[in-house]
């Protein structure tokens, strides 16, 4: 009896280690791309602008890869930041730009983020646009005050 125990643990214990040892396409490494992506800055500050202002900032990125970048997808953290960004891919230490657009017309400070997929990482990259939106002075009123105006009948 214990010779059939001892043979059995020596068994599971052989199939153990030679099932560990193989690899199933699951769990083998995933070739990384080559493609690289470097921005000049992930946040770009708007600062304190007044209401109805340039709604463009500018990301420049440069390719420090060895194939060519792919952007698959960029997309605003809300409908007040829009995105855009070339659709062709940008070949190796080739440059270029996300342009984005945030509704100035909206007062009040603010942070956004804009997130991008790439084909040089499985994680998402995240860009940030912040800033502080003033109201615009109010504007003098049309016509003069008082009894005396010749439009008043």
């Amino acid at each position: 009896m214990k010779r059939i125990f001892f043979s059995l643990i020596l068994v599971l214990s052989a199939s153990a280690v030679v099932m560990a040892q193989q690899t199933t396409p699951a769990t083998q490494a995933k070739p990384q791309s080559a493609a690289k992506i470097e921005f000049e800055k992930e946040t770009v500050d708007y600062g304190t602008i007044e209401q109805g202002a340039d709604p463009f900032r500018i990301f420049k990125f440069k390719n420090a890869g060895s194939e060519p970048l792919v952007i698959k997808s960029a997309k605003g953290s809300c409908g007040c930041t829009v995105p855009t960004y070339p659709q062709e891919p940008i070949m190796p230490g080739q440059s270029g730009e996300i342009k984005v657009r945030y509704d100035t017309n909206r007062t009040g400070p603010f942070t956004k983020r804009v997130t991008l997929t790439t084909n040089a990482s499985d994680q998402e990259i995240v860009l940030t646009i912040m800033g502080k939106v003033e109201p615009k002075p109010a504007e003098p009123a049309g016509l003069p005050a008082g009894d005396g105006n010749m439009f008043k009948n």
